[in-house]
């Protein structure tokens, strides 16, 4: 079941700029968008409308969106708009990806109903969402121990109240492992070109990006951090590439490869750009940089070493110890004592 408004796409005449959109992969990957009842409009067009926009410049169908609703067919938006479902809560759906979309006051949601059928679909495999108000109902439910995240600035005190064991960041969007959170507003677009990115590459995504007027995209770690230019302190578009890529993938490192495709260079290259400009190899760098998350987990969250160590992107908490001790000269559990 799902959305056909757009099965048939218009002829229409783009000059794609240095790439072949017959290099797309032709995977499909199903979407389910649950909005909760006062649901804001503008979450969900940034979350739904660039996967549209893929299969409308890509000229095939990448992405499957399927509307759910808790029961009837339709949802109402915060505003005078409803969202039409092809589907409600309690059917067998096979889901790459699930996003909760919610406003108002989503501490109150307690429909235990709703929240049991999203934790029996995250354990067929689905990577889990939230949107504005939606990670709340994911903490609610008990799908985000362990996990950092993110949540609308409005909820956020309010959900660390509610769930003071909780790793809440005041980011944009937060991406951990299979779990992605996001803080809503126009922040679904910069969070969908980051996975538009890694299913079919920057310039596509890029494209998407800019299909919308969106050129000024965001990194995860915006906008309560200084930009990624001051943060790095180079302006090469290869290492800030890089750089944003890591961010993205702090739980689930990258490979060399993979970082050097992302920046459009030679693994060679890549790690010459960063020992010039940098002083340090690729990979020394995205090693200080998850240490760093580490660190600041440390002080500010209460996560066990473990989930901190799994977190950040290593094996386990030994292996995370000896790492963390190396750079700084002392054992984690110094900084928890």
């Amino acid at each position: 079941m799902v959305n056909r408004s757009d099965l048939d796409f218009p002829k229409i005449d783009i000059n794609f700029p240095k790439m072949d959109i017959s290099e797309i992969s032709d995977k499909v990957r199903t979407v389910g968008i649950l909005p909760i009842g006062g649901f804001a409009l503008l979450s969900y067009a940034s979350t739904v409308e660039p996967l549209r926009a893929a299969n409308l410049l890509s000229r095939r169908r990448l992405y499957d969106i399927v509307n759910i609703a808790i029961d009837g067919a339709q949802v109402q938006s915060s505003g005078a708009a409803y969202v039409s479902a092809q589907a409600v809560v309690g059917d067998a759906l096979n889901l790459d990806y699930l996003f909760v979309v919610a406003g108002g006051d989503p501490a109150s949601f307690s429909d235990r109903r709703v929240m049991n059928w999203i934790g029996r679909i995250a354990r067929t495999g689905t990577l889990l969402g939230g949107v504005s108000g939606g990670p709340v109902i994911l903490a609610r439910a008990g799908l985000m121990e362990g996990r950092r995240m993110t949540v609308h600035w409005e909820h956020a005190e309010a959900l660390a109240e509610i769930s003071p064991n909780l790793a809440i960041e005041r980011t944009l969007y937060v991406i951990d492992r299979d779990r992605v959170t996001c803080a809503g507003g126009t922040a679904p677009m910069d969070l969908m070109h980051a996975l538009i990115s890694q299913h079919h590459g920057v310039p596509f995504a890029r494209l998407v990006s800019d299909w919308f007027l969106h050129t000024e995209i965001r990194p995860s770690g915006g906008p309560q951090r200084s930009g990624l230019v001051a943060r790095v302190g180079s302006t090469n578009a290869a290492i800030l590439n890089a750089v944003a890529a890591m961010e993205t993938h702090v739980a689930d490192p990258l490979t060399l490869g993979h970082l050097a495709q992302v920046s459009g260079v030679s693994m060679r290259q890549l790690n010459r750009l960063f020992t010039e400009k940098l002083r340090q190899s690729t990979m020394k760098y995205y090693r200080a940089l998850r240490l760093d998350k580490a660190q600041s987990l440390l002080r500010n969250s209460p996560l066990s070493l473990t989930e901190i160590a799994l977190a950040c992107g290593f094996a386990n908490s030994s292996h995370f110890s000896r790492v963390y001790s190396a750079k700084y000269r002392h054992p984690p559990s110094r900084i928890r004592a």
